[in-house]
């Protein structure tokens, strides 16, 4: 992939071509002398039942979020910020503030991933794409439990006190990634932050701040034409 690919938001086409606290790896920290112990599978069960409930009862997601993309072969850090929104069946649009102009953009058929800095546009069909499984709930074309086996840790342990950290290994190998953490509120079953990693050790977390649920939202949304010049590249 040309160098669109560079970009923390290629992060999210990882998982989907570019799509959450310590986390320095995606096993539990250590607690004190021993590792904190998982959550019965009972427990584990209902709190990803409630996650899901509580999701299949929305329409629409909108929050503000930061993003810290790791590169772990070059120990680097990229930082960014934007707002995000995602409505029913299967659309999202991520608009970045920094870097300014970025977007990732879904309306429910084509992915399109925009890199204002260099004037190129990566998209492709989402059936034919590496739809994010880690975020799908949020749109509805996915099931947690159907994408993921989950552990569950007592959020205090995980540096997020409050709730609850599903940790999720998915049940089909991809490329994308090998863990997703869910940072979930234990008062509300939203979903915080998202932690996504992959077999190198890059991690890409998503800090959602003050997200709110069933927001009206604009078709607009959800299409992106990119400016005149713009280089479209289609695997």
């Amino acid at each position: 992939m040309p160098r669109l690919a560079s970009f923390a938001v290629a992060a999210l086409l990882a998982a989907a071509a570019p799509l959450l606290v310590s986390d320095a790896s995606a096993q539990p920290a250590p607690a004190a002398s021993a590792q904190p112990q998982p959550a019965s599978a009972q427990a584990t069960a209902d709190t990803v039942a409630k996650v899901q409930a509580f999701y299949d009862s929305t329409t629409s997601f909108f929050s503000t979020f930061t993003q810290e993309f790791f590169v772990k072969s070059h120990n680097v850090r990229k930082e960014s910020k934007g707002k995000v929104t995602f409505a029913k069946p299967g659309k999202m649009a991520w608009d970045y503030d920094t870097p300014a102009g970025n977007r990732v953009v879904s309306d429910g058929t084509v992915l399109k991933v925009y890199e204002a800095a260099n004037k190129q546009m990566f998209e492709q069909n989402i059936d034919k794409s590496q739809y994010p499984a880690a975020l799908s709930f949020l749109t509805g074309t996915g099931k947690l439990a159907d994408a993921f086996t989950f552990l569950m840790y007592p959020g205090a342990s995980m540096n997020f006190p409050g709730g609850h950290v599903l940790v999720g290994t998915p049940k089909k190998e991809n490329a994308a990634y090998t863990k997703v953490l869910f940072y979930v509120d234990a008062s509300t079953y939203h979903v915080r932050r998202a932690l996504i990693v992959d077999a190198q050790g890059n991690r890409n977390r998503f800090d959602f701040v003050e997200p709110k649920v069933n927001v009206q939202v604009n078709p607009s949304t959800f299409q992106l034409v990119p400016p005149p010049g713009t280089q479209v590249i289609k695997p």
